[in-house]
């Protein structure tokens, strides 16, 4: 192990001790907020939002897979893959900065085609992560392992922690995790994005805050996906053609 990946191994423990502290009380009293409202939406209604999600996501795992390069360098140091990582991340952090100022611009109308567009940036920028670190895409373990790091990064305190412990040993857990729990998943990245998407739809600083919350998701996810990568890059290789 060089220099290099001895600091990422110490950058890694420091952020995993932020993954287990408690969220600030805002977070959490928001967190409480919205439990109550959704103990309150009829359970068909629940179900139509989960299915209407997942298919959304599937529909972007699809078309991420088909369009990602796929081939990478062989025998690339950590180092390498982290400078390409940045240089992606630092592209949809672009992108999703232009899609949240024109939609938040928008109001209402607009906002609504805000969800599913970045979604799509985070889905590509994830599947261009798995790639760079040397993961095969193709494998449904991986788009798997993607919507773990997905939920990873936008989940309440506990269920952050919970999938923590799947991401950290996945060699182990991933023979025993066939499906996601697409209701779970799709509640906790609701919650997590509401607050700040909601004021994406206030008239006259709409572009300002929808610039502003993508560009800070996207480094959430950035910070998560890395992170979750090297991980696994210092546990186990993965396999090079």
């Amino acid at each position: 192990m060089n220099e290099y990946e001895l600091r990422a191994l110490c950058e890694l423990e420091e952020w995993k001790f932020s993954l287990i502290k408690k969220s600030g009380i805002l977070n959490r009293l928001s967190k409480k907020a919205q439990t109550k409202v959704n103990s309150l939406i009829p359970e068909k209604a629940h179900q139509i939002i989960t299915d209407s999600i997942k298919n959304m996501v599937k529909a972007t795992l699809v078309g991420s897979n088909i369009i990602t390069k796929k081939k990478q360098e062989v025998g690339r140091t950590l180092e390498e893959k982290d400078t390409k990582f940045y240089e992606k991340l630092s592209s949809h952090k672009k992108t999703a900065v232009i899609e949240g100022a024109g939609t938040g611009a928008g109001g209402l109308f607009l906002g609504l085609a805000d969800f599913p567009l970045l979604l799509s940036i985070k889905m590509k920028f994830l599947f261009e992560a798995a790639t760079i670190y040397g993961f095969d895409t193709n494998e449904y373990e991986e788009r798997l392992f993607i919507l773990h790091v997905f939920k990873l990064a936008f989940s309440s305190d506990d269920k952050r922690r919970e999938t923590l412990l799947i991401v950290e040993n996945w060699e182990e857990r991933k023979s025993r995790i066939l499906e996601m729990d697409w209701r779970e998943f799709q509640q906790e990245y609701r919650d997590y994005i509401d607050f700040v998407k909601m004021l994406q739809l206030l008239p006259g600083i709409g572009a300002a805050v929808g610039a502003y919350a993508n560009n800070n998701l996207m480094e959430q996810l950035g910070k998560t996906a890395k992170n979750a990568y090297r991980m696994r890059i210092l546990n186990t290789a993965p396999k090079l053609d």
